[in-house]
């Protein structure tokens, strides 16, 4: 059984960190960073070339931190592939014992770093949970055909945005991706708890049933939040944020000491799990570290959150 199901289906606090797959082949660094992470986390999310940029594929780090015995959660993007591609990475995926994904349409290639790449988006996020769906329930692949040896279970789930104007579209696409079988969501960085508990409120009334876990990015310098601000929808930094990672910075070189934004941004973020955990205001938190997954131990230690 998926280790993340288990752990938000019988009331635990899920948690789970974020790696992205290396430029390369060499995956040395993900796997230090999977050293940490052991028992500190329920699963970690393999990304699917996030922002379109080429990376090594998902599913073989997802192995790679399978044999390494931290549970894997594989990403898939309709972008690069139609539903057969999707299917056949799915089947491998499985074989390997990895049985936890999470379904997006993928960022456009035109944002990335091959731009020349042709998108296929054969099907959407929902449109891959929908074929899944239909695979876990008929035993048959996208075409009819019967899998050998009965379909593989997944536990399914799917990303929001809480931070979205008109909100209702938001929770009309998160109702569709839950009717289409997603049993968990991850939602998009949060920073300002008021606007995620309105989300949440909105989600409440809509009647939709699912384990929601708050999107948590720690942020590095008050360049990166405006960044965010200003590049990344759904993100949305407040103000009294970034002048703390200024005063920060500031204080830093007045004092020749380096990484103060830095500590900052760790002790922000735990500020923030410790409140939604004790709060009780969702299933759990997925920790998007952008490449600092090796601080993701400490946070969690500062918030006070053990698996």
């Amino acid at each position: 059984m998926s280790i993340l199901k288990d752990a938000l289906e019988s009331g635990k606090f899920g948690v789970t960190a974020e790696m992205a797959p290396p430029k390369g082949y060499d995956f040395a660094e993900q796997m230090e960073a999977a050293e940490v992470l052991s028992g500190k986390v329920h699963a970690v999310n393999v990304t699917d070339m996030q922002s379109a940029s080429l990376k090594a594929s998902g599913i073989g780090l997802c192995i790679k931190l399978k044999q390494a015995g931290v549970e894997p959660i594989l990403q898939i993007t309709g972008r690069d592939r139609n539903r057969m591609a999707i299917m056949g990475d799915i089947l491998s995926a499985a074989s390997f014992g990895i049985d936890t994904m999470l379904a997006l349409t993928g960022d456009h290639p035109v944002v990335g770093d091959c731009k020349d790449s042709k998108p296929v988006y054969d099907l959407d996020s929902v449109g891959i949970l929908k074929m899944l769906t239909k695979m876990e329930q008929t035993g048959c692949d996208c075409g009819g055909n019967e899998i050998a040896g009965g379909a593989p279970q997944f536990y399914k789930g799917a990303a929001v945005t809480p931070v979205y104007e008109p909100i209702f579209l938001q929770i009309n696409k998160l109702r569709q991706k839950v009717e289409a079988g997603a049993m968990y969501v991850q939602t998009q960085g949060i920073f300002d708890l008021d606007q995620f508990k309105y989300f949440l409120d909105a989600v409440d009334k809509a009647g939709i049933k699912t384990h929601i876990m708050a999107g948590i990015i720690p942020l590095k310098s008050a360049g990166m939040a405006n960044y965010m601000n200003q590049n990344v929808p759904g993100i949305d930094v407040p103000q009294h944020m970034i002048d703390r990672l200024s005063a920060a910075a500031a204080e830093g070189k007045e004092k020749g000491i380096k990484g103060l934004p830095t500590q900052l941004g760790i002790e922000m973020a735990a500020e923030m799990i410790a409140k939604i955990k004790d709060e009780k205001l969702c299933d759990g938190v997925h920790i998007m570290a952008i490449g600092a997954e090796k601080n993701v131990p400490t946070i969690l230690d500062k918030a006070g959150i053990t698996v």
